[in-house]
């Protein structure tokens, strides 16, 4: 055994093994890397569409009847009746 490893193909066939050890591991850290980071993306934008829902709530809850229909698209005098 010991004969093949020092034998030149047993030395290649060890610098294939240890380069593709490497390589696994060099993959294993980046996709860790990138897993992490689409996490961090995506805590991010769901933090933002919340402040975003937050301010659209805070806008609405002063607006009566009438107003929320001219705000969701209605023609003034569809929303004119709702001015109750």
């Amino acid at each position: 055994m010991l004969a093949f490893i020092l034998s030149p193909i047993g030395k290649a066939v060890g610098g294939v093994l240890a380069a593709a050890a490497l390589l696994a591991g060099v993959y294993a850290f980046g996709h860790h890397w990138g897993a992490a980071s689409e996490r961090q993306a995506i805590l991010s934008r769901s933090v933002e569409a919340l402040r975003e829902r937050n301010a659209t709530d805070e806008q609405i809850q002063g607006m009566d009847a009438a107003a929320l229909c001219r705000a969701l698209g209605g023609l003034p005098d569809e929303c004119a009746g709702l001015d109750l």
